[in-house]
This record gives C-alpha cells, sequence and structure tokens, in this order.
C-alpha cells in the first residue's frame, strides 16, 4: 500500500534527500516523514498537511466577545507531529529562515511552546515545499526576488 503512494515523478530517494537538505532536519526525522506521511505531493497544498499533522493554529472562542489564545489544533497524526518537535527547536537555532521567524514571534510576544509551535509548522511548509519544487532549501529564496525589484 506504501508504494502506491509513492509520486511516480520523484522517486522516495529523491524525496528523502530535498527534505535531508532543509537544516534542522536529520535522517530520523526524514525516514518519519515519509514513513507516516506518505507521498507529500498528494496534499493539495502546505496547509493540507500542516492540518493531516495537526500543527495548524486553532482559535478558540466562545460567543462574541470572549476570546482564548491561539494553539496548535492537535486534530492530526499526533506520531508525526512528535517527530517534529525537537526538528522544530533545532530549526530555532540552526535555520536561519526559522532563526528570524522565531525572534519575530518572540517580539510579539509569543511564549517559548508557542514559538516552537509555530516553527513546526513553518518547517512542514518548508518540507511541502522542497518536496513540491523539487529544488533543495535554499534559505535566501525569498530575497532573490527582492534584488529583481530594486532596478524597478
Amino acid at each position: 500500500m506504501g508504494i502506491a503512494l509513492l509520486n511516480p515523478s520523484s522517486g522516495l530517494k529523491q524525496d528523502a534527500d530535498l527534505i535531508a537538505s532543509i537544516p534542522g532536519i536529520g535522517e530520523v526525522t526524514v525516514a518519519k516523514v515519509l514513513a507516516y506521511a506518505g507521498d507529500i505531493c498528494r496534499f493539495a497544498n502546505g496547509k493540507a498537511l500542516t492540518a493531516f499533522i495537526g500543527v495548524s493554529p486553532r482559535q478558540r472562542q466562545s460567543g462574541s466577545s470572549v476570546k482564548g489564545r491561539t494553539m496548535i489544533s492537535r486534530t492530526g497524526h499526533a506520531d508525526l507531529r512528535k517527530a517534529l518537535y525537537m526538528p522544530g527547536m533545532v530549526a530555532l537555532r540552526h535555520n536561519t529562515v526559522l532563526q528570524a521567524f522565531g525572534e519575530r514571534m518572540k517580539a510579539n510576544g509569543l511564549v517559548p511552546k508557542a514559538v516552537i509551535g509555530a516553527a513546526m509548522r513553518k518547517l512542514v511548509h518548508i518540507i511541502y515545499g522542497v518536496v513540491k519544487s523539487g529544488r533543495p532549501f535554499d534559505a535566501n529564496f525569498a530575497n532573490k526576488g527582492l534584488a529583481i525589484q530594486d532596478g524597478i
């Protein structure tokens, strides 16, 4: 059954190499992501993958006036969510993209555990992006478009 879920255009080994190119994700995490999630390309977008794992944000609200704090939904694949906790912490320290993201979240007043949860979600989006595009992780990806705009 797992073989049928593989994307025929990109092999499992290629997906593993692409995911391993992300700083903060090691071999064990790569194996768990591919084992639990199967073919990443079967998801319509990164939001669908985060919902499958259970790291998407959930709003707590009662009526129109009482609002609770936002937290991760936890209605997904618990083992995969657990497998991404430590890589989320490591990526906050060693991945330049997530370092800036984590600092911005801390400056906005998020508690440390919520920052880790947000980093896990961002890491899932990055995993989806590198597998879907077929290109290894590039920390300067977002800055490339800015260089074109400088001449305008």
